[in-house]
């Protein structure tokens, strides 16, 4: 499935009117979701590190993955709420960077290096 198709899916399943409003309810709720799946994707993970020793079975893959999902689909949302296709926001993270991996700043600190 391309990332055009997924956005257009996935918006069938937002129960909020779309806005571009910060102080709407359903753009602050996406952005929460977005900060609460990532915050359980994390868990997920510190587990498997804490508990397993960092090794991962196919099911605690499986997890992770499902996790992830729910992840991408508050951005598909938080991205189609301000007009961004998705695919623009991907395409736009590789530009920046291959920028970045050009000019030898892959390492370092700061979002515009």
């Amino acid at each position: 499935m391309d990332l055009y198709e997924y956005q257009k899916k996935a918006a069938k399943y937002d129960l909020s009117k779309e806005t571009s409003d910060l102080k709407a309810t359903g753009f602050i709720e996406k952005i929460l979701g977005l900060v609460g799946e990532a915050g359980e994707t994390a868990d997920k993970i510190k587990k498997i590190i804490r508990d397993k020793n960092g090794v991962m079975s196919d099911d605690d893959k499986s997890l992770v993955a499902k996790e992830l999902g729910d992840t991408l689909w508050y951005i598909a949302s938080i991205s189609r709420y301000l007009g961004v296709p998705l695919s623009e926001v991907a395409s736009g993270n590789i530009k920046k960077l291959e920028s970045r991996q050009q000019r030898n700043v892959l390492h370092g600190e700061g979002d515009e290096r």
